[in-house]
C-alpha cells in the first residue's frame, strides 16, 4: 500500500513544510503532518490514538539527527482503519521439470494519519 500523501502540506510561518524520520514495525518512514501512512498490523481500534517515540529525525527549519533518537520528539496520530491489502501471488515454475509452486500473501496494514510533530 506504502505512502499516501495529503496534498495540502502543512507548513510554519516560513512556508517550510517540517518532516520526520520515524522508526515503526521495523521499518523507517519520512512524515509529515497530515499524511497518511499504512503500517504493519497493530491491532488497533479506529480514531485511537498513536505515539511514535522513535524518531531518529527532525526537520524544522535545521535537521535534528538523534542517535540513535531525538530527545523528546514525539510524533502522534491517529488510526482510521485497519484493513487487508490486495493479495500478492508467488508463482515458480521450473522448465522442463514438471515443478511448479504457486503460493499467495496478504498484508494486513493499520491506516494511520499523522496528527502533530512535537
Amino acid at each position: 500500500m506504502g505512502i499516501i500523501t495529503n496534498f495540502l502540506k502543512y507548513t510554519d510561518s516560513k512556508g517550510f513544510a517540517m518532516y520526520a524520520i520515524i522508526k515503526a514495525s521495523g521499518q523507517q518512514f519520512k512524515v509529515q503532518e497530515g499524511d497518511i501512512i499504512c503500517f504493519d498490523n497493530m491491532g488497533l481500534e479506529p480514531k485511537a490514538a498513536v505515539e511514535f517515540k522513535e524518531v531518529l529525525a527532525l526537520d524544522n527549519g535545521e535537521l535534528t539527527v538523534g542517535t540513535p533518537f531525538v530527545e523528546g520528539a514525539v510524533v502522534k496520530g491517529e488510526v482510521i482503519n485497519e484493513g487487508r491489502d490486495k493479495k500478492v501471488v508467488i508463482y515458480k515454475k521450473r522448465r522442463r521439470k514438471d515443478s511448479k509452486l504457486k503460493r499467495g500473501f496478504r498484508r494486513d496494514y493499520t491506516r494511520v494519519r499523522i496528527t502533530k510533530i512535537a
